[in-house]
């Protein structure tokens, strides 16, 4: 805006708030002379001369007087002015009934002459048709107020501006240049203009030149425009830029014509020019961000290095595994496999095989039957192979604790008792896991959330079991219990003579598997919230799992499959003992291991039998009995 009596810096102000917009050219303008000359000067102050593109309104028209000294800032400019055409028989009139009355030294009357140089006045037409205007409405309105009477009657003198107004605005009649004076339901006239070009002519002097008009339409030929700077195609002008597909505008206060893009980000699509919308939960924007398609689902696959190495372990385990059963199988009957409990043995085997297997359906496709054996046999394995293991190690726990103090033997130490505490101890978990079915029925979904990346195109979503990560604890949780427990008796059995029992291994199998399952955890919960969380706690939980397995298996069972194999020398009965001689010698053992200052009552190394040949265990002094010997 200009204001009233503006001054030089009003022009310069007007200017840098026109250049804020630098995409924006064409400046169309209402002003004065006066002020179209400020504002040009303005711009050639700026040093912006070819920048805007002028468009005036009618008060510029065709005049040279504004733009006069500032031709060059003016070059290009497009201007309007109402169709005029002069009065035919205006000259005559003039010439025959108006007089001007010109002061000069002397007062008198001039009469215009043939000769006299005068324009006519543009604007006369107009001037005429309005005055036809006004008499077609009073003649109307007369007719219709005063039908019977001449000239004006009491009605029409009484009559609002309101009704004439009508009138004026029903009228229709031919104007003095031959054109139809009608209005519209605004009450304004057709607009009729012409259009012009300030241009720079084959001699360099600038002009105006008619380029088009309007009439009812537009009709511009464009092929005889010229634009700043040589330009060849028509100058681009808009206060900002079409936004890309994928932004929404967002309006600019106080512009209505300009805005900002903005990226419709994140999970967002462009619904419409100036606002996004989330896609749904299960939905993302496409590359363009003009809609929302299905987010990928994924699970986890064979061929993944997260399940490459996992499966590859179970492989081996299995393999092991059913090698070490077949070997027992095949020399059942040998001192070693009776030796070694064959009933627990073969109870433990069926556990780290189960240990392998649950990495197969860990990494198998989700279905309602693969989550419901990974219910199954996700604790299954761990809690035979540990309910077996308690069932060992509290058994010599018991028999030498007891041996202490009498020769009478543990109640539950045969191998049907053996079995009947450790299928009691499994039936636990399979009770759980029937209670969790009942509650729960296993069944699959699709987990938009967990690999909701912040690059949607990134976004998966994971097919799996209806599992949480504090169900798979409360199902490892019985095992890892029963695991702690029999680590507890393999602490209180260490001292135990490794001659008369596995104890030891025994104790070394768990204090390992312990270390493995205290790594396991703060792995597994530490990655809840990591996008590949799918991915690494399974491979965590299966790896977990086999290395547990194969612990029990290597410090267990091999030793034993060596002996059985490449020494079978060794694998011959050994000469049957009580269960009195066997924690007679066990006591002795261990408190030989004492330092004298820890005997009880100063009893001295020679205690024993100074004469080894008489005592009934002087042979298996110098030879290491057997640990299966105890058995």
């Amino acid at each position: 805006k200009i204001p009233h009596n503006p001054k030089l810096e009003d022009y310069d102000k007007a200017i840098q708030q026109l250049l804020e917009s630098q995409h924006s050219r064409a400046v169309i303008i209402f002003a004065s002379e006066e002020d179209i000359r400020g504002i040009l000067n303005a711009t050639k102050r700026a040093n912006q001369v070819g920048h805007f593109l002028w468009i005036g309104s009618d008060s510029w028209g065709a005049k040279s007087s504004p733009i006069h000294q500032l031709e060059d800032v003016a070059v290009g400019a497009v201007t309007i002015l109402p169709k005029r055409s002069s009065i035919k028989g205006m000259h005559t009139l003039l010439h025959t009934q108006l007089v001007f009355v010109k002061k000069s030294n002397r007062e008198g009357q001039e009469r215009i002459g043939i000769d006299s140089k005068y324009e006519q006045e543009g604007k006369v037409q107009f001037v005429i048709d309005a005055v036809y205007a006004m008499a077609h409405a009073l003649h109307n309105m007369q007719r219709d107020l005063c039908p019977d009477h001449p000239g004006v009657c009491p009605q029409m003198e009484t009559a609002e501006g309101k009704m004439l107004l009508k009138y004026i605005r029903n009228t229709s009649f031919n104007g003095s240049a031959g054109t139809s004076v009608v209005f519209n339901k605004n009450g304004d006239a057709p607009g009729r203009y012409d259009l012009f070009q300030f241009q720079m002519t084959n001699s360099s002097t600038p002009e105006y030149k008619v380029v088009g008009q309007w009439v009812e339409s537009l009709q511009l030929r464009l092929e005889e425009l010229q634009w700043p700077d040589g330009e060849q195609e028509v100058p681009i002008s808009v206060c900002s830029l079409p936004c890309k597909t994928g932004e929404r505008k967002k309006k600019v206060k106080g512009k209505p014509c300009c805005w900002h893009c903005e990226l419709c980000d994140g999970y967002q699509y462009q619904f419409d020019e100036t606002s996004c919308r989330l896609c749904a939960y299960n939905m993302r924007p496409n590359p363009n961000r003009t809609a929302c398609q299905p987010i990928p689902i994924v699970k986890l696959e064979w061929h993944s290095p997260w399940a490459i190495i996992p499966v590859f372990l179970a492989m081996l385990g299995i393999i092991a595994t059913i090698f070490v059963m077949a070997t027992f199988v095949r020399y059942n009957d040998t001192p070693i496999v009776r030796a070694s409990g064959r009933e627990l043995s073969y109870v433990l085997l069926t556990g780290i095989f189960l240990c392998y297997i649950i990495t197969f359906l860990m990494i198998a496709k989700p279905d309602v039957a693969v989550c419901a054996f990974r219910r199954i046999f996700l604790g299954l394995g761990m809690c035979i192979s540990y309910a077996a293991l308690l069932t060992k190690t509290n058994r010599i726990y018991r028999i030498f604790e007891q041996g202490k103090q009498t020769v009478t033997a543990p109640r539950f130490i045969s191998p049907t008792s053996q079995i009947a505490i450790t299928s009691s101890l499994i039936c636990v978990q399979l009770l759980g896991v029937l209670v969790w079915f009942a509650v729960d029925p296993p069944n699959t979904i699709i987990d938009y959330d967990e690999q909701k990346t912040i690059n949607p195109m990134l976004a998966r979503g994971v097919l799996k079991c209806d599992i949480t990560d504090l169900q798979i604890i409360c199902s490892l949780g019985y095992s890892i219990l029963l695991m702690v427990t029999c680590t507890i008796y393999a602490i209180k059995t260490r001292d135990v003579p490794e001659d008369f029992n596995e104890a030891k291994p025994i104790g070394f199998t768990m204090y390992t598997t312990c270390i493995v399952w205290l790594a396991f955890i703060p792995i597994f919960f530490g990655t809840a919230q990591s996008a590949e969380k799918l991915y690494i706690q399974t491979t965590t939980l299966t790896i977990s799992m086999n290395l547990s397995a194969s612990v029990a298996l290597g410090m267990l069972y091999m030793p034993k499959v060596y002996i059985i194999i490449f020494h079978p020398e060794l694998n011959v009965q050994k000469r049957k003992r009580s269960f009195k001689a066997v924690v007679t010698a066990a006591t002795m053992s261990s408190r030989l291991s004492q330092k004298p200052n820890e005997r009880p009552n100063g009893e001295a190394k020679t205690e024993l039998c100074e004469n080894p040949a008489a005592d009934p265990m002087s042979k298996y002094s110098k030879k290491k009995t057997p640990m299966w010997v105890y058995q």
